[in-house]
């Protein structure tokens, strides 16, 4: 087995095998899902957004072919550059970026900030979370918005597979899932790649946050819970049922 570096998620990431996993997590469904929220939030003309964590660009590139400012962040080197590749746009630019880091922008840059498909709750600690969700209020406008798109851990661990296996393209993928004492869902994928004899290994590993500690950790930034969604077609948000846990949530508005 191949060893990992240090956080699971910049050894996965940057790996091509990562993005045919999740190849159905496509282009379509991104501008069907920004085009539900763009709908929702009506942005004024010429919004400023940041897509944190934004992977190859799929969301960041549909935000900005509304006409908004769009800056995608992300920690995979890798993706970061398949994105620039792919997309070039005067009102797109693309950047490496740790989240848990101080984001390279003036306080109260930014008028939205999005987080999307679970990126998010990938660290040990819970201060390098709070970390994280300090960092966006910093740089959101007061009444700016973040939206926080994430996993609705009580139906993940209500219907979770321990094991499954996942054919993409002629490769096989064998996935193991646990819940540990910790409260992280571990998914574990192995697999041998093309042309190879030795297998790889990684380990995907996010906190299973439900719903109220999202929200008491909003707060706790400044960043009280304004509004709650299911799914990507934006409809009410129900624990036992939902897929998706889509939080909107308001910079509070402080006085000078």
């Amino acid at each position: 087995m191949t060893s990992e570096k240090r956080n699971w998620f910049e050894a996965w990431f940057n790996s091509p095998y990562y993005h045919l996993l999740y190849d159905h997590r496509d282009e379509q469904e991104a501008r069907r899902f920004i085009s539900k929220l763009i709908a929702h939030l009506n942005p004024p003309a010429g919004s400023k957004m940041l897509d944190l964590a934004c992977g190859k660009g799929r969301h960041a590139a549909q935000l900005a072919e509304y006409g908004y400012e769009v800056t995608g962040l992300d920690i995979a080197e890798d993706s970061i550059l398949a994105a620039r590749r792919q997309y070039n746009s005067p009102r797109l630019q693309f950047d490496v970026h740790d989240m848990r880091k101080p984001l390279p922008f003036p306080q109260e840059h930014f008028d939205y900030v999005f987080n999307l498909f679970t990126s998010f709750g990938y660290f040990e600690t819970e201060a390098e979370h709070l970390q994280t969700l300090h960092n966006i209020a910093y740089s959101l406008k007061s009444g700016g918005t973040f939206v926080m798109d994430f996993m609705n851990a009580e139906k993940v661990i209500a219907k979770l597979v321990p094991e499954e296996q996942i054919q993409k393209k002629g490769l096989l993928f064998h996935i193991r899932r646990w819940q540990d004492e910790a409260g992280y869902i571990n998914k574990e994928i192995r697999f041998t790649p093309p042309e190879s004899t030795t297998p790889l290994c990684f380990t995907e590993r996010v906190r299973a946050y439900r719903k109220d500690q999202l929200k008491d950790m909003l707060a706790q930034a400044g960043l009280p819970l304004r509004e709650t969604f299911g799914n990507y077609e934006l409809q009410p948000f129900n624990p036992a049922q939902s897929d998706r846990c889509i939080l909107l949530a308001e910079k509070r508005i402080t006085d000078n």
